[in-house]
């Protein structure tokens, strides 16, 4: 597991943007809100903070993602925090940290699912094994363009 990893799980705040790279690789975007609330120990009175999330994702994630998710939905996401820094048009320079998800999945808390699985595409007729003796396979990816 990379030192770098964060769980986050709230309500997705829009649909998911798909976009395709000058590469062919998909890649999403997605919103979540974080809710946290507790007690004040002094008033008694609850209180509230809510936090935003960017979270992007690619590959057949990506895909699978915004074939599958819509505003509103509760989601559980792991990933890796990243900052990413560019220059707009005018100069000025502007970073941003978002979550680059290696798994974005429902929330079965308060739904329910129906999982239906994807061919790969990297196997055509692939038998059917059980899940310890799939190889694991992380793949990083590069990029030669901003995803968003």
């Amino acid at each position: 597991m990379p030192d770098n990893s964060i769980t986050v799980v709230g309500n997705m705040t829009r649909d998911p943007e798909l976009k395709f790279l000058n590469s062919g690789q998909a890649a999403v975007r997605i919103s979540i809100a974080v809710n946290r609330r507790w007690q004040n120990r002094t008033t008694q009175e609850w209180e509230e903070r809510v936090s935003y999330f960017e979270v992007t994702g690619y590959g057949a994630l990506a895909e699978n993602a915004a074939n599958s998710l819509a505003k509103g939905t509760r989601v559980v996401v792991t990933g890796r925090l990243e900052q990413r820094s560019w220059e707009t048009d005018n100069g000025e320079k502007r970073s941003v940290v978002e979550i680059n998800a290696d798994e974005i999945a429902p929330s079965l808390r308060f739904a329910t699912a129906v999982v239906t699985r994807t061919p790969r595409p990297d196997s055509p007729a692939r038998e059917e094994r059980p899940a310890a003796a799939r190889p694991h396979d992380p793949t990083p990816y590069t990029f030669d363009e901003e995803p968003f």
